[in-house]
């Protein structure tokens, strides 16, 4: 198998470039965030799942406030090298609404949400 060096395409959407964190055990999608060459170091370094805030406009460690920290087991990168997965090991919710994951609402005809029971 040929393995290149992949270099992370930061030049699009102002420096950020989406993250999608899943569980590694149960394989469920928790959360979408994004983050910046500073998070993505940051994240590399101390193992735990940086982001940077679009509505706060600053770094942020996942569960900096709850409590809920995702610990980052392994990084993939998409083919594009401009999107992110996470797979963690998450043993709390990962929702600021508390619950286990972000996606917990469903789409009902196009316009609606219902929330996921």
């Amino acid at each position: 198998m040929n393995i290149k060096s992949i270099d992370i395409d930061f030049t699009k959407r102002n420096g950020l470039i989406p993250v999608v964190l899943q569980d590694g055990k149960t394989k469920d999608i928790l959360m979408l965030a994004y983050t910046n060459r500073e998070a993505l170091d940051n994240t590399i370094k101390t193992g735990y799942a940086w982001f940077w805030s679009t509505s706060r406009s600053r770094l942020w460690m996942k569960g900096e406030e709850s409590g809920n920290t995702q610990l980052v087991k392994e990084i993939k990168v998409d083919c594009d090298a401009d999107a992110l997965l996470y797979v963690v090991d998450s043993e709390t919710p990962v929702c600021h609404t508390g619950n286990r994951s972000c996606f917990h609402n469903k789409l009902l005809d196009g316009r609606k949400l219902s929330e996921a029971t």
